[in-house]
């Protein structure tokens, strides 16, 4: 059984919906719903829609990107007064590539109690997918819709060592992996997930080099809402492996499992764990 949630009064709640399929709201988030006084919407209508769905009615404020000021204002009168808010965006966290981190900003300097309420992100649902095995992300969201602007911004994205994660839109994504390839290099992967959730649903990887053609190939592909994950490249490990350092991981990688035998290495060589970490499973992929 689950019992209902008693919630504090002047509180802006900050709400993942769902990104395409919803069934994917939680629990917490209808309950959140539910009990507030109003819900703050990108876009009211789609909001609505959504609302209905669930069986809820509420009062809906729009803060979309063109308002956000002057709506983070009305909404502080609101919480000052004592009523309870939910922040929506029409798809996945608010302030996440989507309206909200303004009005989360103003009323937290106002000092009135915001609270996440998670759920749904594209980015963290497209990396769960994608197998890459690489520490770390870069989320960037949203590239420069002009192509000298947007290359500019990647020449400053090339020497991360970090999978970067970005949103494209379909009307762009042809262009933006023209200069993903141009400025990046051919020779790094890509994973696209696109539609996630959704009933087109499509996930493949390939290099940069080759996602053009793959894209043209079916012209399907190039519709839907995208995330883009674009892997570092990886360096050839016998250029920043001394050679003895390979050599004993080979040796332990015998009697050990590969864990083990990192951990091992690291501590009788004094190299970085994530290091060996990279060579340890290139000697594993060579053995396939």
């Amino acid at each position: 059984m689950i019992h209902s949630i008693e919630y504090s009064v002047g509180v802006l709640y900050v709400v993942a919906t769902p990104i395409g399929n919803l069934q994917d709201i939680t629990l917490r988030a209808l309950d959140v719903l539910k009990s507030v006084d109003a819900v703050a919407a990108e876009d009211t209508r789609h909001t609505a829609g959504l609302l209905s769905h669930f069986g809820i009615s509420k009062k809906l404020i729009a803060v979309h990107e063109h308002n956000e000021h002057q709506s983070a204002e009305k909404l502080l009168l609101l919480l000052k007064a004592g009523q309870r808010i939910a922040l929506v965006t029409d798809a996945g966290t608010p302030g996440i590539s989507d309206p909200g981190a303004v009005v989360v900003n103003q009323v937290r300097q106002a000092n009135i109690k915001v609270v996440p309420v998670p759920g749904v992100s594209a980015v963290i649902a497209a990396l769960s997918v994608s197998g890459i095995v690489q520490n770390g992300f870069l989320f960037f969201g949203f590239l420069p819709a002009s192509g000298g602007t947007r290359r500019k911004v990647l020449e400053t994205l090339r020497s991360q060592a970090v999978t970067i994660v970005f949103y494209e839109a379909p009307h762009r994504i042809l262009d933006c992996i023209a200069d993903l390839s141009a400025v990046l290099g051919p020779e790094r992967r890509i994973t696209f997930a696109r539609e996630l959730t959704k009933t087109f649903e499509t996930i493949f990887s390939c290099h940069l080099g080759e996602a053009e053609r793959r894209l043209k190939a079916d012209a399907n592909q190039q519709r839907g809402e995208f995330v883009l994950l674009v892997e570092t490249v990886k360096m050839a490990q016998t250029d920043v492996l001394p050679e003895e350092a390979q050599r004993i991981l080979k040796l332990l990688l015998l009697e050990l499992p590969l864990k083990q035998a990192v951990k091992l290495s690291a501590e009788i060589t004094q190299l970085k764990k994530n290091d060996l970490y990279e060579y340890a499973l290139q000697l594993k992929d060579e053995s396939k």
